[in-house]
């Protein structure tokens, strides 16, 4: 096996797609993806095809999450491959012309990496989601957004798990990045979090250009917070909600949860505590969109994930 530090050269990356709209009332990537269509100086870097894609235009239009169902857990390849038939669900159909357009998921072809912007009503700050904890371009531009950002926050959610991982929009890719950025009431935009997103787009397109230029980046580490388990409000017999996210968890995405901290607060006043052993990190706290999924919140460890040496195979500085 090889050294840590050593690594073979990557290719440059040449196709990047910028998704907004991927939920319909998630309104800071509608907004910034519809102004970078008409404007598109600001994510254009040379050498580099920059493309801003709204996912779900139905969806915007009716500033819903989802028409038949959401389009962020259809790109499996059941649903890829799902033969088009009159009642096929919107979004099912919408998959496969993306996946036409920026895929094949998994194959050459496909595009280098996708920013699918995503806003939550948790207060989860510049989030970015991770796939595979083994893909060091990836970390490698995590890092540098993180430090680009400091001393702001910029955590990361990585959601690879055997069961709970779901296959997203962005996952045509070969390098998927979720950016997810709250609090943010959906159907609502806020100027303080739609700067926040464009702040870490920008960040990650220089990233993009630097190492397309031949920068070598050395071996990193950056914390993340892996998925363990959702977590499901407490319930009666008839599947009703009796319980609601405590105020002490109220926004308090990422900080620590320990055995004993308060979790719920029942309709009758009664606390239900946090029964685990080991100390976890929520987030997705009481998520708007979660509540049809049956999810109050996600349960994290924290980790690091590593990094290999990063650098691009062909250097686009001998050409300019």
């Amino acid at each position: 096996m090889s050294s840590s530090c050593s690594a073979p050269a990557a290719a440059p990356v040449r196709r990047v797609g910028v998704f907004g709209g991927t939920h319909g009332n998630e309104l800071s990537g509608v907004l910034l993806v519809r102004h970078w269509q008409q404007n598109g100086a600001e994510i254009q870097r040379p050498g580099v095809e920059v493309k801003p894609f709204l996912t779900n235009p139905r969806a915007v239009e009716k500033c819903t999450r989802y028409i038949d169902c959401d389009l962020n857990r259809v790109f499996d390849p059941d649903s890829l491959g799902r033969p088009v038939v009159e009642d096929i669900p919107y979004e099912v159909r919408r998959a496969q012309e993306i996946n036409h357009i920026f895929g094949p998921k998994g194959s050459d072809d496909a595009y280098d990496l996708i920013f699918d912007l995503h806003n939550t009503t948790s207060n989860m700050g510049g989030t970015l989601i991770l796939e595979n904890s083994r893909d060091d371009f990836t970390i490698q531009m995590v890092h540098y957004i993180k430090t680009a950002l400091a001393p702001e926050l910029c955590p990361a959610l990585l959601i690879e798990h055997p069961s709970l991982k779901y296959a997203t929009t962005r996952s045509v890719a070969k390098h998927p990045v979720g950016v997810e950025v709250g609090p943010q009431p959906q159907g609502v935009a806020r100027a303080d979090i739609l700067d926040k997103m464009r702040k870490i787009v920008k960040h990650g397109l220089d990233f993009v250009q630097l190492f397309n230029e031949g920068k070598e980046f050395p071996p990193c580490a950056i914390e993340v917070f892996k998925i363990m388990e959702r977590v499901d409000y407490p319930r009666n017999k008839n599947g009703e909600i009796i319980a609601i996210i405590h105020p002490k968890l109220q926004d308090q995405d990422w900080q620590p949860l320990k055995k004993g901290d308060p979790l719920f607060l029942t309709l009758d006043g009664e606390v239900i505590p946090y029964q685990g052993d080991c100390t976890v990190y929520p987030t997705f706290i009481n998520e708007a969109a979660y509540y049809e999924k049956k999810q109050a919140f996600v349960k994290t460890e924290k980790m690091k994930l590593t990094a290999r040496h990063l650098r691009c195979s062909v250097s686009d500085q001998s050409t300019s």
